[in-house]
């Protein structure tokens, strides 16, 4: 599992480009992002490289910022790739709350899955073949 920032905003104009600009006043990399609105307000997930770190500086100019385990797994980065981990999550009868990708380079993607339940997923998925991103793999992409 890795350490994934989850960020609630209201939806106004440029409240996203604040937040993101607080991540980067404190010296803070993103590498992915995810944003979903509701009726009232955003929720935008990210990973970063020191996730606890965004939280704090998020915490402190005033916006709700928790930190979240999500799965992450290293996939080819080819048509069908993420289908492959879906079915197999499928079989697992793992229940998938939310889920987003990004390439990592034209080889390589990474799926991120939030998950319920399940704590032995990475251990099966790693015995199927696949595999599961540590949290320094995510960290250390700067």
């Amino acid at each position: 599992m890795i350490s994934q920032l989850t960020v609630f905003l209201e939806n106004e104009k440029g409240r996203l480009a604040a937040a993101c600009q607080t991540v980067a006043d404190a010296g803070i990399n993103m590498h992915a992002m995810n944003l979903a609105d509701t009726a009232d307000f955003g929720v935008v997930r990210l990973l970063t490289d020191t996730p606890e770190a965004a939280a704090e500086a998020l915490r402190a100019a005033g916006y709700r910022a928790a930190v979240t385990p999500v799965l992450a797994v290293r996939v080819p980065n080819v048509p069908g790739g993420l289908a492959k981990l879906l079915s197999f999550m499928d079989e697992q009868e793992a229940n998938i709350e939310y889920g987003y990708c990004f390439s990592v380079n034209a080889d390589v993607a990474i799926d991120v899955l939030k998950v319920d339940g399940d704590s032995g997923i990475e251990q099966k998925l790693t015995a199927a073949g696949f595999e599961p991103v540590r949290p320094e793999d995510i960290y250390d992409l700067d």
